[in-house]
């Protein structure tokens, strides 16, 4: 069976630098979702979220944009937005787990809202052209409220809906619910995309077994951790490439160009770029010690020279 692979949305991962170093080095993403719009009852779109967006900053990718949101008006503000960019979809979040989002009614802590889901949907199909898609988790309390707004969803031509298989208050604890993402595919009309611990060529092949008509792979944390994962994946391969390293040291440089260009100060810089090793670590022998000699490095000196040792001692 053909099948697609997507990128699944990180706040202050997965945006336009990274998209476009990721698919120059490494390629095997279909289709990048961008991390969420997020309006706070403000009509503004902040410059950040712009630049995410502006079609010159995207020219190789095939990028679908998100908004996470609780009203209509926003809604229908965002999507006029990206529609006068050129994009004819917009993704809706209803996934984000984070406290500081859910607290607000926002993200997986819609689910248990099925009326409010349905008031705006009901006024983005009939106030806008927009094409719009979702993204949810199972829901945030437990995995039984998806299947209260799946009948409403179904009265709705939603493109697709992307089920990340956890709850909200999971976060990224504890394993996906397989039985629960099972009970979704058969309670629903429309076509779902599978999402969650995506992790390895092996995962994704246990996955399609358990899951012969989903065609629509999204991978999230995945990506970061290991940006070879999309193109092993396409060409059936648990072989890293003979000079692995080489490209990750031109994949980390390419970022930490960008970055430092982009961002102000070596305080911004290095915590940036922490948050990145986090997942980076992942791919080295000894993850524990290689993300403690990044902490260590406090200025930006002593993190290049860390870096500089580590894809080092990892050639060796």
């Amino acid at each position: 069976m053909d099948y697609t692979l997507l990128s699944s949305p990180l706040q202050g991962f997965t945006d336009f630098r990274f998209r476009n170093a990721q698919n120059k080095l490494f390629g095997g993403i279909d289709t990048f979702y961008s991390p969420y719009i997020r309006l706070n009852g403000k009509m503004v779109i902040k410059p950040s979220y712009e630049r995410d967006l502006l079609p010159e900053n995207n020219l190789d990718l095939e990028v679908i944009p998100q908004v996470i949101t609780n009203d209509a008006d926003e809604f229908l503000f965002v999507a006029k937005y990206v529609r006068e960019l050129g994009y004819k979809e917009l993704n809706w979040n209803l996934g984000c787990p984070y406290p500081m989002v859910t607290k607000s009614g926002m993200g997986s802590g819609l689910i248990s809202n099925p009326g409010k889901i349905n008031n705006i949907l009901h006024r983005a199909h009939n106030e806008s052209d927009i094409i719009v898609s979702m993204k949810m988790r199972l829901g945030y309390e437990n995995s039984e409220e998806i299947l209260d707004v799946l009948p409403i969803l179904d009265t709705y031509p939603i493109k697709n809906i992307a089920i990340h298989a956890r709850i909200g208050k999971q976060l990224y604890k504890g394993g996906v619910n397989l039985d629960a993402f099972q009970l979704c595919v058969d309670n629903t009309k429309h076509k779902l995309y599978y999402n969650g611990d995506i992790t390895s060529v092996a995962k994704f092949h246990e996955m399609q077994q358990r899951f012969p008509t989903i065609d629509h792979w999204m991978i999230g944390r995945g990506l970061i951790s290991d940006p070879f994962l999309p193109s092993m994946i396409k060409n059936n391969t648990m072989e890293y490439p003979a000079n692995k390293m080489e490209m990750f040291s031109a994949f980390h440089d390419t970022l930490y160009a960008i970055y430092s260009e982009s961002l102000s100060g070596s305080t911004h810089i290095l915590l940036k770029m922490y948050h990145l090793w986090e997942y980076f670590s992942a791919t080295f022998s000894n993850p524990h010690k290689v993300l403690k000699k990044i902490k260590k490095a406090q200025s930006i000196r002593n993190y290049e020279a860390a870096v500089a040792e580590i894809f080092k001692n990892e050639k060796i």
